[in-house]
Parts: C-alpha cells; sequence; structure tokens
C-alpha cells in the first residue's frame, strides 16, 4: 500500500493536522536531525493509537513508537514506516493528593513542575529530563540519585496486538536503562505514581539545585540526545572519552561536547552518519585506550 492510500485510511478518523506524510524526522527530534519519515501520526486519545496500530497489523505496515524524540537519532534517508508520536499532543496529568496520573506524553520538565506546585517530593531529579514521561518509564530514566522506578506504581500499556495491559512496580521489571516495555516492544499509555508531600521551599530548592548543576555541566545551549552512552560497569562513560583526549573532537557537524565528554552535539548541521562515525570513533578509542566496550543509550533508528 502506498503512502498516499495508506494516509487515507487514518484520516477516516484522525484530522488532518495529526496525519503528515513525508514528515522531516529533524523537526521531531532534540539532535534535529533525520529524514523523512513516511507517515507521522500525532494522536490525542487512547482509542486513537489503538485504531493506527490495528489499522497498521490489518495492512502489514510496520509502525515506530517515540515520545518527544529526546533519545532519538534518525538515519538521514529517514524511516519506512508510520511513526506514531507519543508527547505534547497526549499529555493529560490528574493528581489526587499525593497520587499522580499522567499520560505517557507529558513532558518530565513539566510533569515536575505540576507537583512541585502541589508541594510533592519525587520527581525533583526528573526535572531537567528532556524527555517524556512515557520514553522514561520505558527506559527507567534516572539522574542524581533518582529513577522513576523510585516512583511508579503502575502502568498502563499497549501490546503489540493492541491490548491494555496494566502493570504493577514489581510487574514492570524495571533496571538499569531497561524495563518490561522494552522488552516486549509494548507502548506506554499512563501510569500512576506515590510520591510524597513536602514543604514547597524545600522541594523547590532541591529542583534549582539539580537544574544548576545540569545547566553548568551539560550542553544544554546545543542540540543533543543527552548521554550518548550508557554507563559501563565501574567507569564513567563521559571520564573514559575525556582520558581519551577527545573533548572536542568533531566529524562533520557532529562534535564531542567541550562542556561534558558523554554528550555529542549538533554544532552545524550534522547529519546522522556524522554521529555514527563520532560514535564509532569513541567506541574505538575507549576500547583501544581502557578495554572498555561502549554500548549506545541513544536509540538510532531508520532505513540504512
Amino acid at each position: 500500500m502506498n503512502k498516499q492510500m495508506l494516509q487515507q485510511l487514518f484520516l477516516e478518523f484522525m484530522p488532518e493536522e495529526a496525519v503528515l506524510i513525508d514528515e522531516p524526522m529533524k523537526n521531531h527530534t532534540s539532535f534535529k536531525i533525520g529524514g523523512p519519515a513516511d507517515l507521522l501520526l500525532l494522536p490525542k486519545k487512547i482509542d486513537d493509537i489503538k485504531k493506527i496500530i490495528q489499522t497498521c497489523r490489518e495492512n502489514n505496515v510496520p509502525y515506530f513508537v517515540m515520545g518527544n524524540g529526546s533519545n532519538l537519532l534518525v538515519r538521514d534517508k529517514g524511516m519506512r514506516c508510520v511513526v506514531i508520536k507519543i508527547s505534547d499532543n497526549f499529555n493529560e496529568v490528574k493528581i489526587e493528593g499525593t497520587k499522580v496520573t499522567a499520560q505517557a506524553g507529558v513532558l518530565l520538565s513539566t510533569l515536575s513542575n505540576k507537583v512541585l506546585k502541589e508541594s510533592l517530593s519525587g520527581l525533583e531529579f526528573a526535572s531537567g529530563i528532556p524527555g517524556t514521561l512515557g520514553g522514561a518509564v520505558t527506559m527507567n530514566a534516572g539522574a542524581y540519585g533518582g529513577e522513576i522506578k523510585d516512583v511508579l506504581k503502575t502502568c498502563k500499556a499497549l501490546d503489540q496486538e493492541g491490548n491494555v495491559l496494566e502493570f504493577t512496580n514489581e510487574e514492570m521489571e524495571l533496571g538499569y536503562r531497561t524495563s518490561i516495555i522494552q522488552e516486549m516492544g509494548y507502548v506506554v499509555l499512563e501510569v500512576t505514581m506515590d510520591l510524597v508531600s513536602k514543604d514547597y521551599n524545600e522541594i523547590k530548592e532541591k529542583v534549582n539545585e539539580l537544574n544548576i548543576q545540569r545547566t553548568t555541566k551539560q550542553p544544554l545551549h546545543l542540540p543533543s540526545a543527552g548521554s550518548v552512552f550508557k554507563r559501563p560497569p565501574g567507569y564513567f562513560a563521559g571520564k573514559l572519552i575525556q582520558d581519551c583526549n577527545l573533548k572536542g573532537a568533531t566529524v562533520g557537524g557532529a562534535q564531542v561536547s567541550e562542556l561534558h565528554s558523554g554528550f555529542i552535539v549538533n554544532v552545524g548541521n550534522a547529519t546522522a552518519e556524522d554521529v555514527m562515525n563520532l560514535i564509532e570513533l569513541i567506541q574505538k578509542e575507549v576500547k583501544k585506550n581502557f578495554q572498555v566496550d561502549l554500548h549506545t543509550e541513544v536509540r538510532i533508528v531508520g532505513e540504512i
């Protein structure tokens, strides 16, 4: 089935502005990199997501689910599939006492601000993470001593057949940058969290402290996908890269950040190929100098 025919199927239950054809993925990733997706869809309801997946399955069309693209590198040829973007189009939040229920597309920064206003503690670590709740749950995101698994109570997700499943914290199998969601290819829909009532000023002070650490130690002024590599056991990826004298190393428009060596930044129209070549260079040098294998945390997708 060609793109135009497939587009018409989705337009039967979605508005025109939510069904984009040949959409440049560089407009939807924090790296500002990526070729066109055949179709990019912006659902607002769980039923829409179910119908999209059902339509894809009935027509043997591959699909890919993304959040706001903060941990994503899309190759230069783009994506030959339907991309389902669950971000600020799917972001409702409900707060009842210390219980917080939020849709997967809400940004962690937005969610952190909302719970702060209610004097709820537990998400301070997430206030500066540039991703969605769904993405954070999928990879059990964490920073500064906190992780999603510390606050998650239950998670509603969609399996590959379009069934809505509900998992407890224990059933989520949340580990270092992994979860059952990631392992099984499920789609996070909604999350409930248990937070703690605390003094507003105390929470605000902690958030400010962590944000200062981020802004002074991370290259937030340039397009990137955050930490490129997972932390190898017993080491810090950024320190290994720095000790290989790779700080500032550049391939095309991609550069090892001069502020934090664990980041690769787009310093000027970088291509995905530039980034991947720089990743390969880093991995080779770290292996040669320290006999340590670096594995990417950033997700690399698209046509090879």
